[in-house]
């Protein structure tokens, strides 16, 4: 789902209305594209198997785990599947023990996917639930999957550095600083996020 091109112009200019700092970073960066995910168990299984390793690396795992489980890599058969199937495919215990918890959570029915709390905070609690699946990680599901246009990953290192860029402060901001500088960016703080990434990425291919 993640949010559109649109939804991001219109977040993003009524907060360069509001910042006047926002607005001159928008005019040297530009408008980012959307970071949409897939909504659902895939995703989260992806995000898993991708923790700590090199994008190649996740795919060529997650290739591994679709060819012996089927394309859908259901939560049934992560479960069904032995230790040594699973870490045949790439899968060390740790992510073993992410991957059988989060298809526990999601068929005992306390992982809702396709009925999350509308409220972002406990959609978040419920999320964190599964082993492997802390704060950051929630945040950009329900950013890039769920399109929720007020998530502010505020513990993403790029984002702190971009917004000591965008609002000329002389070191990075910790995460509870970013959070509290977001604070009047609300509701729109989900454009923010992604601009941020796109105006980090800019500076650094320079």
């Amino acid at each position: 789902m993640g949010l559109s091109i649109d939804m991001l112009k219109t977040g993003l200019d009524a907060l360069a209305a509001q910042e006047p700092k926002i607005a001159i970073a928008l005019k040297e960066a530009g408008y980012p594209l959307p970071r949409i995910s897939e909504r659902g168990y895939q995703t989260l299984l992806r995000t898993i198997v991708g923790q700590q390793v090199s994008i190649k690396s996740a795919a060529a795992v997650m290739g591994k785990l679709e060819a012996l489980l089927g394309a859908e890599c259901s939560a049934e058969k992560v479960l069904e599947t032995s230790f040594d199937e699973l870490r045949a495919c790439g899968l060390s215990r740790q992510k073993q023990g992410y991957a059988r918890s989060l298809a526990e959570e999601l068929l005992s029915g306390s992982l809702r996917l396709d009925n999350m709390p509308e409220e972002n905070e406990d959609a978040i609690v419920m999320l964190t639930r599964v082993k492997g699946i802390g704060r950051w990680s929630a945040e950009i599901y329900l950013l890039f999957a769920e399109g929720r246009q007020d998530i502010w990953p505020a513990g993403d290192l790029a984002i702190q550095e971009s917004v000591r860029r965008i609002m000329g402060l002389d070191s990075r901001p910790s995460e509870k600083e970013t959070r509290a500088i977001a604070d009047q960016w609300s509701p729109h703080r989900g454009a923010a996020a992604i601009f941020t990434w796109h105006h980090y990425n800019s500076f650094v291919a320079i």
